[in-house]
């Protein structure tokens, strides 16, 4: 790739960073609107049992993520040989429609299938742009340049998803996912235009991709991942409910929730990016504990006003401080097959969406309120910070055994008799 101007190289992230911001909007829009989509797609449960009708519109978030996760590896395998500019445009061509889709079909079956299809592109899409980011912005700038477009993401969180949330209260659920689907049509000719045309991968094949299936590490990342994340997904699905029924507030509050939600994910962000490139390792052992400090705050003092928008806001942050420092890893862990490993980081996110939201509608169906799921939260954090550092210690075992067998080739060589060369 030819040198950019700090102009063109601005405008090329931008167009990166806004695709996020579509994909954020899409994907988490769907909490604030829950109780509308529960309402108007299945009108007779939700006047008979309104916490059933909830749970069962949860299924809408369970579907977009298992897309997340279908589609995440198949596109990155399937597009190994293609141009990342050529892949990205792509995406975002599947993305527009299926949100299309997602506003226009009229059955709650339908819709659910719609957002499984529109889900499909999302990992591959934030895998291809974070590498071309990293490209963009240069060698030793991997966590920055996915902070950067993960950055689309967090300002969805502030400002999209409490905006387009409001456009369908006032006009309608459906309204709100055109809003969407234009995002992404606005982003498709942001992309086409303003990044640089990108070099067909050499050597890659999909062999070689699959074969990064093999690793332990690749394994217990993603296990960190779609686990140690899902408590992030179960405070958030039912972040509308907390905010009406457990702290009491009108519906007119939600959006201000999910935009504070959505600064603590930019503040988070902000700080993650920079603290990976400085230090990964610190970075998660860290930051693991805070996280788990922050769904027990929501769990603890939800139930208040205040403490709904402070639980908001650190819930947010200190989950968006981990995300780039484990996806750096396991691009990482990944070797050749890059692409392969920004995607599946998406994938396990959306496992953990699954988790989440699967297992806070276990509790609030159980009748133990919607403020349970922070508690599941703080259950799976504890997983995800036991299988990060099952990974590090993984990591440190293989460098001691490697560096062992090479003091024993040394020490074999030193020891032959003259004039013979040790094979």
């Amino acid at each position: 790739m030819p040198p950019l101007s700090s102009a063109r190289r601005w405008c090329a992230l931008l167009a990166l960073a806004l695709g996020g911001f579509g994909i954020g909007a899409t994907e988490f829009v769907a909490m604030g609107l829950l109780p509308n989509l529960a309402h108007d797609l299945q009108p007779g449960l939700s006047a008979e049992a309104p916490d059933l009708a909830i749970a069962r519109a949860g299924w809408l978030i369970t579907a977009y993520a298992l897309g997340v996760v279908v589609g995440a590896p198949i596109f990155a395998v399937l597009s190994v040989r293609l141009p990342r500019k050529t892949l990205l445009l792509i995406l975002m061509a599947v993305l527009a429609l299926g949100t299309v889709a997602s506003a226009v079909l009229p059955s709650f079956g339908f819709v659910v299938l719609a957002r499984f299809v529109a889900a499909l592109p999302h990992g591959a899409y934030f895998g291809a742009a974070a590498l071309v980011a990293g490209r963009i912005m240069g060698p030793g700038n991997q966590a920055k340049g996915i902070a950067f477009v993960l950055s689309g993401l967090t300002l969805a969180n502030v400002v999209g998803v409490p905006v387009i949330t409001r456009v369908g209260q006032l006009y309608g659920w459906r309204t709100a996912y055109l809003v969407v689907a234009a995002l992404f049509l606005l982003t498709l000719v942001a992309l086409s235009v303003a990044v640089p045309p990108q070099p067909r991968p050499v050597g890659a094949s999909v062999r070689a991709e699959l074969r990064v299936f093999r690793r332990p590490q690749l394994w217990l990342m993603m296990g960190v991942a779609a686990i140690g994340f899902g408590g992030f997904f179960a405070v958030y699905t039912y972040i509308a409910e907390v905010v009406q029924v457990e702290a009491g507030l009108p519906p007119a509050y939600v959006p201000w929730v999910l935009a504070v939600f959505g600064l603590g994910m930019v503040v988070g962000n902000l700080i993650g990016g920079w603290a990976a490139d400085q230090n990964l390792r610190r970075t998660v052992v860290v930051g693991f504990p805070v996280f788990l400090a922050a769904m027990a705050f929501m769990g603890l003092f939800g139930d208040s006003p205040g403490g709904v928008f402070v639980g908001a806001f650190v819930v947010g942050g200190s989950n968006m401080l981990l995300i780039p420092a484990v996806q750096t890893r396991l691009i990482a862990v990944s070797g050749e097959a890059q692409l392969l490993g920004a995607a599946l980081v998406h994938s396990a996110l959306n496992v953990a969406n699954s988790i989440g939201a699967a297992l806070g509608g276990v509790v609030i169906a159980a009748g133990l309120g919607y403020l349970a799921p922070s508690w599941i939260g703080v259950g799976l954090g504890v997983l995800g910070i036991v299988l990060a550092l099952a990974s590090f210690t993984y990591e440190d075992r293989s460098h001691r055994a490697a560096a062992h067998q090479r003091d024993l080739t040394s020490t074999s060589s030193d020891h032959q008799p003259a004039g013979v060369r040790a094979e």
